[in-house]
């Protein structure tokens, strides 16, 4: 590169755009009804699903799916519900949550997807934002008995018949249903007998009313992961939502002939795993192997007897099935879309060198991915970056005080818009929410480099200012985790009265590990900078740090937590 093309290069504006989205391919149809109907005219004898719980082995093909969905859709018509009636769906990954979710499109409503990790403070916040006049729930998540906490929240579900609720807590709920045990009395439909209310109901209404379903239109309601503040509800269309469901089966290469068989524990309440795991998985064609709460054991031996090619977990999940009595004993050679990086690899039955598309960036704003560079991309093409544009949408990157675009290389906030950006948060005018110019402000840092490639650096607060340098935990975290006997590596930044702040990292340790801080930064030495190394090694118990159930760490109790044990 020459001086002059460097000068010019260094000067461009802090803005990238993907291809065109009508360029993209392998796209189909853009609603959540015309993506089932579209999948099940295709694979329609195909497995799509296996379920395994104390009754037995449940196991529908495409066409059970898209049937299961319409008797939730005639039951949801017997309801009321109706175009943008809003049904919440509080479940772990079950065949119910599909029959739910693809149920309530296909009716014409808006599927409110519910976190199980909800506390009641938090589910009570959560019901009364979603406005949800359906309630379909689990009985009991991990000990958790949800009729219970759903009667304490309103005695009047105890006390009205099905369909009958009347609660100035939830003016807008009506009707109740349950999958697994029954509750006797009150307003809560066992799920038998909520399916059995749509009998009456033509199946071709649910036809019409799936079909006259508009791209533009509200298909689902995902929560923020409330980590800075209370969650806020954010409002998908179909047209975004789908987009991604097919996108992610690109950006990983799946095909029919793949035969994808995914197991995922993670929730399909998150929007990064209905795309990544969910998404991908049917569009192609394959199965998804659900298993409701994870165990890293029960979920080891589910890959073996499935046959499971196509693993979805969170950094801290595998480190829990590394961990796992059954670890070293269990046949895993089915694996093959695993990350090379990942512990799976490891694994003496396991051979890869394939790598996912990880390297991303995105949203549940953005219903996920805004930024990714697909499977198998050359490491020197993807430079330690976090991906280039996708189709359609556009990064730019702002100074968070004045709002002005930087230039290639200037770290500031990260801005994006694009066919995926959400509708808008409940209760929030949209004009509050992106700026002049159509951008949702995400408050997170980071820059892009001369070709257009984003560098994300984490939330703008979690930024670490030290001694006059800024210091991204995230690189930190990626070096720490490499550390044999860390299973979970946290960085952040503590007051300190002359640097601002000190870097201080947080471990985990795995059980039966004793680990030295000192050996730890000895390590760290090799890959960072001085200044990045940090200054403290803490050692903390798993329950120690509260960890959301979207996997993300609370950083801010995380620092209150280090600070305080630095006093000590």
């Amino acid at each position: 590169m020459t001086t002059e093309t460097k000068e010019v290069s260094e000067q461009q504006p802090a803005i990238a755009s993907g291809l065109p989205l009508a360029d993209e391919p392998g796209l189909g149809t853009l609603t959540l009804p015309g993506f089932l109907r579209e999948v099940t005219q295709q694979f329609g004898s195909r497995e799509a699903l296996v379920f395994h719980d104390d009754a037995g082995v449940t196991r529908w093909t495409y066409d059970e799916l898209w049937e299961r969905s319409v008797e939730v859709a005639r039951a949801l018509r017997a309801c009321g519900v109706g175009k943008d009636s809003r049904v919440g769906v509080l479940m772990t990954n079950r065949p119910e949550w599909l029959a739910a979710v693809f149920g309530t499109s296909l009716a014409g409503g808006v599927a409110v997807a519910l976190s199980t990790f909800s506390t009641p403070a938090e589910l009570e916040h959560l019901l009364g934002l979603s406005g949800v006049s359906v309630l379909l729930f689990e009985r009991t998540v991990a000990k958790r008995d949800f009729a219970s906490v759903l009667t304490d929240l309103e005695p009047a579900i105890a006390t009205s018949a099905p369909g009958a609720v009347q609660s100035a807590a939830y003016p807008f709920l009506r009707h109740l249903a349950v999958v697994g045990e029954p509750v006797p009395g009150g307003a809560i439909d066992d799920w038998d007998t909520f399916v059995a209310r749509g009998q009456t109901e033509p199946v071709e209404l649910i036809e019409a009313s799936a079909a006259s379903v508009n791209p533009s239109d509200t298909a689902v309601l995902f929560f923020s992961s409330g980590t800075t503040s209370k969650p806020k509800g954010i409002r998908s269309a179909h047209r975004g939502v789908t987009i991604q469901m097919w996108r992610f089966r690109r950006m990983f290469g799946f095909g029919p002939e793949d035969d994808v068989r995914c197991w995922t524990a993670n929730g399909f309440f998150w929007s990064g795993n209905f795309g990544q795991a969910l998404g991908s998985t049917l569009a192609a064609g394959g199965s998804l192997v659900l298993q409701s709460t994870f165990d890293g054991a029960a979920a080891l031996e589910l890959m073996q007897s499935e046959r499971v090619n196509f693993p979805v977990a969170w950094p801290h999940q595998w480190a829990q099935l590394e961990g796992a009595p059954n670890w070293s004993t269990v046949d895993l050679s089915s694996l093959r879309f695993v990350d090379r990086d990942y512990p799976a690899a490891r694994h003496p039955t396991v051979t890869t060198d394939w790598t996912e598309p990880g390297h991303a960036y995105g949203n549940t704003e953005t219903f996920t991915i805004t930024t990714c560079f697909a499977a198998n991309t050359p490491e020197d093409v993807i430079a330690g970056s976090s991906g280039e544009p996708l189709p359609g949408n556009t990064i730019k990157v702002v100074d968070p005080l004045t709002g002005l675009v930087l230039t290639r290389g200037e770290r500031g906030e990260i801005c994006v818009k694009g066919p995926t950006l959400m509708l808008g948060y409940v209760g929030i005018p949209l004009d509050e929410t992106l700026d002049e110019d159509g951008y949702f402000h995400t408050g997170d840092g980071g820059y892009l480099d001369d070709i257009g490639r984003l560098y994300w650096e984490g939330r703008l607060t979690d930024i670490i200012k030290t001694g006059g340098a800024n210091v991204s935990p995230l690189e930190v975290d990626e070096e720490l985790n490499r550390y044999p006997g860390v299973k979970v590596g946290r960085t952040v930044g503590v007051p300190h009265e002359t640097l601002g702040e000190v870097v201080v990292a947080c471990v985990v340790p795995h059980a039966d590990t004793t680990l030295d801080g000192e050996a730890i930064r000895t390590f760290l030495r090799e890959s960072l900078a001085s200044y990045k190394v940090p200054r403290h090694v803490l050692f903390f118990a798993e329950e120690d740090i509260e960890i959301t159930g979207s996997a993300k760490i609370k950083s801010s109790d995380l620092r209150v937590l280090a600070a305080q044990r630095l006093e000590t």
